[in-house]
């Protein structure tokens, strides 16, 4: 196998189907905080990722429907996870979340 060719390999990341649900659920979703928290894991989750480009172009088009740029929404749900615990309810039964 050449080296262009295994560069060029599509990946399937392991939480892609539950990602892909959330994605959608966020393209007709308002900004809310959660919805703004999940916006911001899964941007760090797929960064650089080698696959998942459907997921990757729908998360760009959330931030482009609710005229985010990658710094105001970090500096959102900084200031969000600051004042409250966003996932308090889901860490104690599905674990953390981050990778």
């Amino acid at each position: 196998m050449d080296s262009a060719s295994s560069e060029n390999k599509e990946q399937q990341h392991p939480l892609y189907s539950r990602d892909r649900q959330v994605v959608t659920s966020l393209l007709s979703g308002e900004p809310t905080d959660y919805n703004l928290s999940e916006l911001a894991r899964l941007r760090i989750r797929y960064r650089g990722f080698p696959g998942a480009r459907d997921i990757q172009t729908d998360l760009d088009q959330v931030m482009q429907l609710w005229g985010l740029t990658e710094t105001t929404l970090y500096e959102k749900t900084r200031q969000i996870h600051a004042t409250r615990p966003i996932y308090q309810g889901k860490a104690k039964s599905e674990g953390e979340d981050w990778n």
